[in-house]
């Protein structure tokens, strides 16, 4: 019973994505249609990716370069900016759920060392925000741009631009932010002790094999190759030269997406709900998308509005800015929320406040933005 709730707890998205699945199933007799909702396509690259980010992960290729960017740093000023870039920019490469789970734990074993562990909240919301910030450039940045951007059609860069003005005004909001919280500090850093890293031929080996799949996981999405076959080569690849990897994936976020494409497409069958849910999010998708997400988060948001609405662009900037504001918004939010409760001493009901109130400056800000200059 206790392995149970631990489980509920940990997965609360993955059991309600369940329920609703389930619950719909009773509506909509289970036939072959159901075999059509699903998006194998976006879900075929979020698995490649995350068997990618899982090998770079296991030979500490991102914490490699973290360490050999800090340890150039001589203040508590530079280390900062430096982990909120690290978050910022690898976000967008390696999601933002695997920098989080690569920079924070990195950060509070730095800050520890240099006597800096005052700044542990304000430094780990600050890479939080930036990692979901940075995400939103790209479609490899976060699970749900993946999946939008595979409904779209857009091409890689029409996408980029779409999201760059976003981006552009959130480093610049990231950079005052650090200068406010951190810029008046002085004296010089307690240096960290930098790893060596002394890689045996079959590690070096195994890096350059998922630098190519990386780059096969890029072709794949900008269609250039179709998704089947860069799975089946990444599947097979992994399966011959490191088949443990195979076990670090979030399966739950997979699941996940099956059943919620199953409950939006048992629901859009469904005439009366189908009409009223179309009606409310296809004048404001924007709007619609960044308030659900602060109660069911932006990837479920990105799934159930994008069944009721063929506006796909306000959605990518909806659920993008919506991953702003409480700490549910962003599933990768809590990836950092649960690494900072782990310290000794942690102060959680502060940093819930603290990230609460700079998320909700941060999607003020990024709204007026979207609004006044770039809204049509």
């Amino acid at each position: 019973m206790r392995t149970l709730k631990q489980f509920v707890k940990n997965e609360i998205v993955l059991c309600v994505a369940f329920i609703l699945a389930t619950i719909s199933c009773f509506i909509i007799v289970p036939s072959k249609t159901y075999l059509e909702y699903i998006d194998f396509r976006t879900l075929s690259i979020l698995f490649s990716l995350m068997i990618t980010m899982a090998g770079f992960q296991k030979l500490s290729v991102f914490r490699q370069i973290g360490e050999a960017l800090v340890n150039r740093t001589k203040t508590l000023r530079g280390l900062v900016i430096i982990l909120v870039l690290l978050s910022f920019f690898s976000s967008m490469f390696i999601t933002n759920d695997v920098a989080l789970l690569t920079f924070v734990p990195f950060s509070i074993i730095t800050l520890s060392i240099a006597n800096k562990k005052d700044k542990y909240i304000i430094v780990i919301v600050l890479e939080t925000l930036a990692a979901n910030l940075g995400s939103m450039l790209t479609p490899l940045g976060n699970p749900q741009n993946l999946y939008l951007y595979s409904l779209s059609n857009m091409g890689l860069w029409s996408f980029v631009k779409l999201m760059l003005p976003y981006s552009l005004c959130s480093l610049i909001l990231l950079l005052i932010s650090v200068e406010f919280f951190i810029g008046k500090e002085e004296g010089k850093l307690a240096k960290t002790q930098a790893n060596i890293y002394q890689r045996r031929k079959k590690d070096k080996l195994l890096i350059a094999m998922y630098v190519i799949l990386f780059l096969l996981s890029i072709l794949v999405v900008s269609r250039v190759l179709p998704y089947y076959i860069g799975l089946i080569i990444v599947i097979i690849t992994v399966i011959l030269f490191d088949n443990r990897v195979l076990r670090k994936p979030d399966y739950s976020l997979l699941f996940t997406f099956i059943f919620l494409f199953i409950f939006i497409g048992n629901i859009k069958r469904i005439p009366v709900l189908s009409d009223f849910l179309s009606e409310i999010i296809k004048v404001n998708e924007v709007e619609v998308a960044i308030l659900l997400s602060q109660f069911i988060s932006n990837v479920p948001a990105a799934i159930l509005c994008s069944g009721f609405t063929k506006n796909i662009v306000k959605l990518i900037i909806g659920t993008n800015l919506g991953g702003l504001g409480t700490l549910i918004a962003s599933m990768a939010s809590l990836i950092s929320f649960k690494q900072y409760s782990y310290i000794d001493g942690a102060d959680t009901k502060r940093y819930i406040l603290v990230f609460t109130v700079l998320n909700i400056i941060y999607l003020a800000s990024l709204y007026m933005l979207h609004v006044i200059f770039l809204g049509n």
